[in-house]
């Protein structure tokens, strides 16, 4: 019977082993997976900080390319507005007869001054006139064709007179120069 007691003290203590084993398994497969659920929280929170650190970098450039097209062309409406104050000047200038210029020389010489002070400013910010000439061929890009009419001596889409200059900003058209354009026929 002796030996029947120390079976069973051997048995309470393998199944009492056993169990220990078992929790302690538990235990560390409860703190393995633990683990893995942290790393994979880990993972999903770098995942995040990444797309958050890429979509912080895409605003900056955005922003920057924004800052840059407003520094550029921001007084494209000013200068538009400005265009007609060109135009007038100009007129007034080739409407001086030979005779207006002897009388009026130093009024004359004024607008002549104002209007090279005003095309320096157009430099300054980069505009540019367009200045197609009679012959030139007509571009859809750059010229507005006011109307057509068949002239002699000249192909279609030639340009046969000029209404208004056009101007770009910087590289973009700011307004189209203004031409009339040839529509005769091949022939």
């Amino acid at each position: 019977m002796a030996e029947s007691k120390n079976e069973e003290f051997l048995d309470d203590i393998a199944t009492a082993e056993a169990e220990e084993y078992a929790e302690d398994m538990a235990e560390i497969s409860g703190e393995a997976a633990e683990v893995d659920a942290l790393r994979a929280e880990r993972d999903e929170y770098k995942d995040k900080f990444m797309r958050a650190l890429a979509d912080a970098e895409n605003v900056r450039k955005r922003g920057e390319r924004a800052r840059r097209e407003a520094e550029q062309y921001g007084g494209s409406k000013l200068a538009r507005d400005m265009l007609p104050v060109y135009d007038n000047m100009k007129r007034a200038l080739e409407a001086m007869t030979d005779e207006q210029r002897a009388v009026s020389g130093a009024l004359i010489e004024g607008i002549e001054l104002t209007m090279r002070a005003l095309l320096d400013v157009f430099g300054k910010h980069g505009i540019q006139v367009l200045s197609p000439q009679v012959g030139d061929r007509f571009d859809p890009q750059m010229h507005e064709a006011m109307f057509e009419a068949p002239v002699p001596g000249t192909r279609a889409g030639d340009i046969i007179q000029v209404s208004a200059e056009g101007f770009m900003l910087h590289d973009r058209l700011l307004r189209p120069a203004q031409v009339g354009v040839s529509s005769m026929p091949a022939g």
